[in-house]
């Protein structure tokens, strides 16, 4: 047996032989010889390892080539998102809108007056694209915008509080998605936290009882990705700026997710909006751009003149900075929020998270017939109804009626089995499928899905055979 295998690893071909051939001229052309004579080498050390020993040296080319393109593929795809999350912080959050797309892209292409000053030929500050804006739309003195909101809480805790103390309610101490905790936030900040009342109560006289001579900041955190119901108790948000005044002390408002406007004239629960907090007293406020704003991610701060300025002197703001292609982006973003009245036309998250039932239950039955098709005489396919949620830790309670299809194994044996290869499946096809599985079916939430005619052909190379998914 042994002289057979040296036998056949005697045929393998060499490296130079496979070089020869005409498919690896092709592949020397498309991915550059370095890459192609170590795809080919990787090949023939996996043959020598599992005994496989081609006939030609093309078999080992066209493995070489496989190889390559595999590794050409990027890394970070499209997907179809049919979780029924909007906003799905694994896929990326908010799809941007196509003028903000274009303004990144013109951004990607030239060089932009990113800090220079076209009228004074002279330095420029990269905030001034988006201050005016940010300041009409929210009614703040000033802004500035920092890489997502965790470096925005970071920055203002580092700049009002550092070595002094920040208080805060106890049933306000949030974690975030990654287990970041507020609390492990403002220690790197180099704050001292200062808890005050209990996690579902906190009364005035708490706050009042905790300020001190080492009082930096009072701090208010929305907690937009969760609700303590029951026996509650918390100040609001005014009451709290008048304390911090009668003190002296700048009062923080961190509303997470953020909203620039009325969620409720789109038929959502309403969620405080910035310009709201602004006009309840708070001195700074913070809020993400990639959630409920719709647009890329960033943290954004906005407040009274002296302590955005403040902020703004911190060393630790050149390393939170934006690139020039987000800044563009979010430029394009803010002024579609100039015409609410087109705002769900014209914005993706809101036009998503204002679709009727009835027009996904629509879509739905048009592609019942393609995805049964794809699926095959294993499953059964049917429309669905299905509640989508928002995303992103915004309105955790909220849920919106959505449709779908329900696939199902019509095999009593086996079905939970069937189910993780179609699932599997649909994560291998050139655009993945991304659904939910949930009582005994494969959910597809259609309410994210944009392009009909580019799903169904999608699935037109589906594959469940049980090789193609050990392979995958």
């Amino acid at each position: 047996m042994e002289k057979i295998v040296t036998a056949n690893l005697r045929r393998l071909p060499s490296v130079d032989g496979v070089l020869k051939t005409a498919v690896a001229a092709d592949a020397i052309r498309r991915f550059g010889r370095p890459a192609v004579v170590s795809a080919v080498r990787h090949v023939i050390s996996q043959s020598r390892g599992n005994g496989a020993v081609p006939d030609r040296p093309e078999e080992v080319t066209a493995a070489a080539v496989s190889l390559l393109e595999a590794q050409e593929r990027p890394k970070l795809r499209p997907v179809f998102n049919l979780t029924g999350t909007v906003l799905h912080t694994n896929l990326g959050r908010a799809v941007l809108a196509e003028s903000a797309i274009e303004a990144a892209v013109t951004a990607m292409r030239s060089a932009m007056a990113l800090e220079f000053d076209l009228e004074g030929g002279r330095r420029g500050e990269r905030d001034d694209h988006l201050r005016d804006l940010l300041c009409e739309l929210t009614g703040a003195e000033d802004a500035t915008v920092v890489n997502n909101n965790a470096a925005a809480v970071l920055i203002v805790l580092n700049t009002l509080a550092h070595r002094r103390e920040t208080i805060v309610s106890r049933g306000e101490l949030i974690e975030i998605g990654g287990a970041f905790r507020m609390p492990e936030i403002m220690s790197r900040a180099g704050t001292k936290l200062v808890e005050v009342g209990t996690t579902n109560r906190t009364h005035k006289k708490d706050y009042v009882g905790a300020i001190g001579a080492k009082t930096g900041i009072i701090f208010k955190v929305h907690t937009s990705n969760y609700r303590i119901e029951g026996f509650t108790k918390e100040v609001g948000a005014r009451e709290l700026a008048a304390l911090a005044v009668e003190r002296s002390i700048p009062m923080v408002h961190d509303l997470g997710s953020g909203t620039l406007v009325d969620l409720a004239q789109f038929g959502l629960a309403h969620e405080p909006t910035v310009a709201e907090a602004i006009v309840d007293g708070a001195d700074v406020v913070t809020f993400s751009g990639d959630k409920l704003l719709g647009g890329p991610q960033a943290g954004f701060i906005v407040g009274r003149k002296d302590l955005i300025a403040a902020i703004n002197r911190n060393p630790m703001k050149r390393a939170l900075r934006l690139d020039k292609m987000r800044i563009a982006a979010i430029e394009a973003t803010l002024k579609l929020y100039r015409d609410p009245d087109r705002l769900a036309q014209r914005l993706p998250t809101v036009r998503l998270l204002s679709l009727s039932r009835s027009a996904i239950e629509a879509c739905s039955r048009r592609l019942l017939p393609d995805v049964q098709a794809a699926v095959g005489p294993l499953f059964s396919v049917e429309v669905t109804a299905c509640e989508s949620q928002i995303g992103s830790g915004a309105l955790p309670l909220v849920t919106m009626p959505s449709a779908g299809l329900a696939i199902r194994s019509l095999s009593a044996r086996g079905a939970g089995r069937l189910l993780k290869r179609l699932a599997e499946g649909l994560r291998d096809l050139d655009i993945p499928v991304i659904g939910r599985i949930e009582e005994q079916a494969l959910v597809l939430d259609l309410r994210c899905l944009d392009d009909e005619r580019a799903f169904a052909r999608n699935l037109e190379s589906l594959d469940l055979s049980e090789k193609s998914n050990e392979s995958a």
